[in-house]
């Protein structure tokens, strides 16, 4: 019972970070960093034992460091790199690439998506100016990448985490 809570909190928050991210182009830092707070409760909740929780931490902190080289030269947001760093914190050595990949096909489709929706939203009735001057439907704008890998995660969950 306390692994299913521990999981549908981290379901919860990764649905959280994909929300705001398609609101406002941000992941705010305490979403990732309620991840990683809760954690602790989900390895204990689904037994992990020491070398497994180590190991889970030596991925997540690894993971860290490949975002933060993907980050500096603007390739992803911050915020995209803490919350995929934190997601690997959850899933460990190997799920991790289980989640990141998954992670990737979504990113993969919600890019496909966007390119189709920025090319005909403008010949769709009823679709407002405004959403395609300022919104995820503007030519040029960022792709909300969070949703891609909130959806990685809820993915990856059952073949990862299963409690």
């Amino acid at each position: 019972m306390l692994a299913h809570a521990a999981l549908l909190g981290f379901a919860l928050l990764m649905l959280l970070a994909a929300w705001t991210d398609a609101r406002a182009y941000t992941i705010p830092n305490w979403i990732s960093g309620a991840i990683i707070a809760l954690w602790p409760l989900g390895a204990f909740a689904l037994g992990l034992t020491w070398a497994e929780a180590g190991m889970s931490l030596l991925t997540g902190l690894a993971v860290l460091a490949v975002m933060i080289g993907l980050w500096a030269p603007g390739w992803i947001g911050g915020g995209d790199a803490k919350l995929i760093a934190a997601g690997a914190l959850w899933f460990g050595w190997p799920g991790a690439v289980t989640f990141i990949l998954l992670a990737g096909v979504c990113g993969g489709v919600l890019a496909l998506a966007l390119v189709l929706a920025r090319r005909f939203a403008p010949a769709m009735p009823g679709m407002k100016a405004e959403w395609m001057a300022d919104g995820v439907l503007a030519q040029g704008s960022p792709a909300p990448y969070g949703i891609a890998i909130a959806a990685g995660a809820l993915w990856a969950i059952p073949f990862t985490l299963a409690a």
